[in-house]
């Protein structure tokens, strides 16, 4: 059996923790040639002796001095890689068979991008590259011959019920004989939580997922739902499927990790212990499955299912999502950058819960106002991304009870 290698952008996150377990389980079909960090260099360094890869890209190079520190003396060390541009050079590197673009954030675009571009198999689990750059995207996918591969959950169980689930995401078209994409939801901590009582809500009781282990930005996300926006807009792209033909439904189990309705009424839904390291196998494996590691299910024990319609009023975030989809493409760049700037306010204490939404809806309200053109590539999303991002900054920018009336008054 050939090795195939592989590159982890974003290596010492929770994605890149569970690619590393899953790699490690099948040393004769997987091969590190790469791996990435950003602030957490004694984890790189520890995976970087676990795994032994060719290089490690970091930020910067005080990064990088800390690296070496951790890395020691005991075994050759890996080549040290410096920079964003770094960054998307590794991704695209021709050692390269696959690339895990696990990258939180809009920084993981352009190292997601050059992956593509580079013909390679890219398993997406940066929400943000489809989001803030879908069409351009799609585009680079399909012109340089890569394959596309999803990681997030919901769009991997979408991905397998469909009747096209042999083929890449770069081969499909719109899926004859289905009728909707359900992406199901937990709910988050604050499923049931009194709606009066949001506004007081802790980033360390946002950040408790009953059911994943994220990091912090994703748990926010997951806990406004704005996650769960930007996965609509991901199905979008992914499988060429207007929004009006997207639903989400609240699943508190994450059980059920999604679902594909059919003409014929059929629903095919994908299912699983909540653990990423699932979809994550599926698409190193892909088209073969191979071992995750990850407990069987047990349907006894689990004993019932249960789905509930998402409540406007406590995810306005999900609204606010379907809207920019609808607006087009810069609207999209408005959401994401806003949502970035607002939950990075609010762990930083400087912004309440409920003002997250805040800002996002008066983002898009001004981005509506902009003049109007076509986002045709990477430096057009970098611009509007960085245009939304310093309007949101600004809406931030003061402390303490007064935050609120100031987004609210913008």
């Amino acid at each position: 059996m050939t090795q195939k290698n592989i590159t982890i952008l974003g290596s010492t996150g929770s994605v890149g923790q569970s690619t590393i377990d899953v790699v490690l389980r099948h040393p004769d079909r997987f091969r590190v040639h790469a791996l990435s960090g950003h602030r957490r260099m004694e984890k790189l360094a520890e995976q970087a002796l676990q795994t032994q890869p060719d290089c490690v890209v970091v930020p910067d190079d005080s990064a990088a001095e800390a690296f070496k520190q951790f890395f020691g003396m005991g075994q050759p060390r890996p080549e040290i890689r410096v920079g964003k541009q770094a960054l998307a050079q590794t991704a695209a590197d021709r050692e390269t068979d696959m690339v895990m673009a696990a990258i939180v954030g809009i920084a993981g675009l352009p190292s997601a991008l050059a992956a593509a571009c580079a013909g390679k198999r890219v398993m997406l689990a940066n929400k943000e590259a489809l989001v803030a750059a879908g069409s351009l995207f799609m585009d680079a996918v399909k012109t340089h011959h890569a394959e596309l591969l999803p990681i997030d959950s919901e769009h991997n169980a979408i991905f397998q019920c469909l009747p096209t689930a042999g083929q890449s995401l770069a081969c499909l078209e719109p899926a004859g004989g289905v009728d909707r994409l359900i992406l199901t939801a937990s709910g988050g901590p604050f499923r049931t939580y009194p709606l009066d009582g949001l506004a007081h809500v802790t980033p360390e009781q946002a950040c408790a997922h009953p059911n994943w282990d994220m990091g912090q930005k994703i748990s926010v996300d997951s806990a406004t739902m704005l996650n769960k926006g930007l996965e609509v807009i991901e199905a979008h792209w992914l499988f060429a499927m207007p929004a009006d033909r997207i639903d989400v439904v609240i699943h508190p189990q994450s059980v059920i990790h999604s679902m594909v309705q059919y003409h014929d009424g059929s629903v095919l839904a994908q299912m699983g212990n909540p653990d990423m390291r699932t979809p994550i196998a599926y698409a190193l494996g892909f088209p073969n499955r191979i071992e995750a590691g990850v407990a069987r299910l047990d349907l006894v024990a689990l004993s019932r299912l249960e789905f509930d319609a998402v409540q406007v009023d406590r995810y306005p975030c999900l609204t606010l999502a379907y809207e920019a989809l609808r607006q087009g493409q810069s609207s999209c760049i408005a959401l994401n950058a806003a949502n970035e700037i607002a939950v990075a306010a609010f762990l930083e204490r400087r912004l309440p819960y409920l003002s997250i939404s805040q800002v996002i809806e008066k983002t898009l309200q001004w981005e509506a106002g902009q003049p109007q053109s076509s986002v045709s590539s990477l430096e057009d999303v970098m611009y509007r991304d960085q245009q939304a991002r310093t309007f949101a900054q600004a809406l931030c920018q003061t402390d303490g009870s007064s935050v609120s009336q100031r987004v609210l008054n913008a």
